[in-house]
C-alpha cells in the first residue's frame, strides 16, 4: 500500500484565471445596502476602503478574471499545490472510500490565505496605496497579508482577535518578522475598540470586533486601505485557484469526488475548492454533493438567519445578505480562531439558499478528534479549522464502511498546525486516558 499518492502540477500548469461562479448561478447574489439609505452600494461607497481594481471584482459578473502576470510570480513560490490520496487514513479507517485532499499547508504562511492576500496587495500598491490594515483570528490571514505585504513594499498594520493573540504567539512572530504591526483587538486604538473595552474589560474579542478596528483605522488615513481574508466576492473569488488545481490533478488521478467537504468561518477556503466544481455539476458534467462544515459553538449556516447584517460588530460596514448570528454575537474562544465569525459569506450563503450547498456544525472535540487520527496516518498535523472538514470526512467514510459504498471523498487541508500546536496540547491534556 502506498503511504499516500501525490499528484503534482507543472508551474506550467498553473492556472491563470480566477473562476467567478456569480457567472453561473440561476439568479444573482443579493446586492450589499448602504446601510444609510438602504440602497445598493456602488464604487464610490467602497473606495474608501478598497481599490477600483478589487471593487471592480467585487461587482463583476465575468465568469474569469486574468490573474496578473506579477500575482503569478509570487504565487509560484509555491503554486501549484499537491493533492494527496489518503491512502493510510484510509487503511486506519477501514473504508472502501477514496478520500483526497488539496494541501494548501505548502504556502510561505502555511495556509491558503496568500491565495488572496497576495492580489490584494498587489492591486493595492498598483493604485498607490502606502498601507493595509486588517484583522485575523487564528493568525493565518494576518501572517499571510504581512507576507504579502512584503512583496509588494507596503506597510500592514494588524489586529488579532484577543483569545487567539493571547492562544497563539508564534503568529505574532511571524507576522512581525514579515514586517507588520500587531495589536491585539479590542484595543484601545480605536474608538470601536474603546467602547467594546468600557462595556466589556476582560473581552476575548471576535473578528467582528477587529473589523471593525481594522476598517475605522482605513476609514481616517488616506494613504491606507482594508484588506479582508474571507468572506467577499473577490476574496473567493481569488481562492478559486484551489480548486481549478484540483480538478486538473482528478483528471491526473483519472478520478470523479462524489462527496466535496470543507470548513468554513467567512467561506474563502471552502469556496476556493468547491466553486470550480460546482460549476462542472451546473454543466452536467460531474454531479458531486458539496458539504460546508462549521463549528458548533459558531454555527451561521445552520443556525443563523439568512438576512441582511453588517459584516462587523460597530456597524461601520455595508449591510450584508447572509447567514448570520447577529453582528454582536460573541463566539466562545474555541481554538479554531479562524472560523469565529458570526456571519458567513454572502455568495456562499445565496449558493446554499439555491439549494446547492448544504451545512453541518461539528464540535471541537469530535474535530480534534479527527485532526490526531489524520496526524497520526497522514503525518500532516491539520490546523484547527480545517479539522472540522476532517470531522465530517471521517463521518462520511465510517458511512462508507458500514454500507460497502466505494465514495470519492475530496477536502481542503487548508493548513497546518506548526503554530498551533498550543490547541492540541489543550486536547491531549484533555483526553490522553481515551486516545488511541
Amino acid at each position: 500500500m502506498a503511504g499516500r499518492t501525490k499528484f503534482l502540477l507543472d508551474e506550467s500548469d498553473m492556472p491563470t484565471q480566477w473562476y467567478n461562479v456569480v457567472a453561473d448561478l440561476p439568479e444573482p447574489p443579493p446586492p450589499p445596502l448602504h446601510p444609510g439609505t438602504g440602497e445598493p452600494v456602488g464604487p464610490d461607497d467602497l473606495a474608501p476602503l478598497f481599490p477600483q481594481a478589487l471593487i471592480a471584482q467585487e461587482v463583476s459578473a465575468e465568469r474569469y478574471i486574468p490573474i496578473p502576470d506579477e500575482v503569478q510570480e509570487v504565487y509560484r513560490l509555491w503554486r501549484p499545490s499537491p493533492l494527496y490520496r489518503a491512502h493510510r487514513l484510509e487503511k486506519a479507517l477501514g473504508t472502501p472510500a477514496r478520500i483526497y485532499y488539496k494541501y494548501e499547508g505548502v504556502s510561505p504562511v502555511g495556509s491558503h490565505k496568500p491565495n488572496t492576500a497576495v492580489p490584494q496587495a498587489y492591486y493595492n500598491a498598483a493604485e498607490g496605496v502606502g498601507k493595509l490594515t486588517t484583522e485575523t483570528g487564528a493568525g493565518q490571514w494576518g501572517s499571510a497579508l504581512a507576507f504579502a505585504c512584503a512583496q509588494f513594499g507596503l506597510e500592514c498594520e494588524i489586529w488579532q482577535v484577543r483569545a487567539s493573540y493571547d492562544q497563539k504567539p508564534y503568529r505574532k512572530i511571524m507576522m512581525e518578522t514579515f514586517g507588520a504591526t500587531l495589536h491585539p483587538s479590542p484595543s484601545d486604538l480605536t474608538s470601536s475598540g474603546r467602547a467594546i473595552l468600557a462595556a466589556h474589560p476582560d473581552s476575548t474579542g471576535s473578528l467582528g470586533i477587529a473589523i471593525s478596528e481594522a476598517v475605522e483605522m482605513a476609514a481616517g488615513d488616506p494613504d491606507a486601505r482594508y484588506a479582508l481574508g474571507s468572506v467577499l466576492n473577490h476574496v473567493l473569488l481569488h481562492q478559486t485557484i484551489i480548486g481549478e488545481e484540483a480538478l486538473r490533478q482528478f483528471e491526473l488521478a483519472g478520478d470523479t469526488p462524489d462527496v466535496i467537504v470543507g470548513c468554513t468561518g467567512g467561506g474563502s477556503n471552502f469556496g476556493g475548492l468547491a466553486f470550480p466544481f460546482l460549476r462542472e455539476k451546473l454543466a452536467g458534467r460531474i454531479d458531486p454533493h458539496i458539504r460546508a462544515v462549521e463549528p458548533a459553538a459558531c454555527p451561521s449556516l445552520t443556525r443563523g438567519k439568512y438576512t441582511y447584517d453588517f459584516g462587523d460588530t460597530a456597524g461601520l460596514t455595508p449591510l450584508l445578505k447572509m447567514h448570520t448570528l447577529g453582528h454582536e454575537f460573541i463566539p466562545d474562544p474555541i481554538h479554531a480562531g479562524g472560523l469565529r465569525y458570526h456571519g458567513m459569506s454572502p455568495l456562499l450563503s445565496h449558493i446554499v439558499e439555491l439549494g446547492l450547498v448544504d451545512a453541518v456544525a461539528i464540535g471541537q472535540n469530535e474535530c480534534f478528534a479527527a485532526g490526531v487520527r489524520f496526524a497520526r496516518a497522514e503525518g500532516i498535523i491539520p490546523a484547527p479549522e480545517p479539522t472540522h472538514a476532517l470531522a465530517e470526512c471521517v463521518r462520511e467514510a465510517l458511512r462508507c464502511k458500514e454500507t460497502g459504498e466505494e465514495k470519492v471523498i475530496l477536502t481542503a487541508l487548508c493548513g497546518h498546525a506548526h503554530l498551533d500546536l498550543p490547541a492540541y496540547a489543550s486536547y491531549s491534556r484533555a483526553t490522553w486516558w481515551t486516545a488511541s
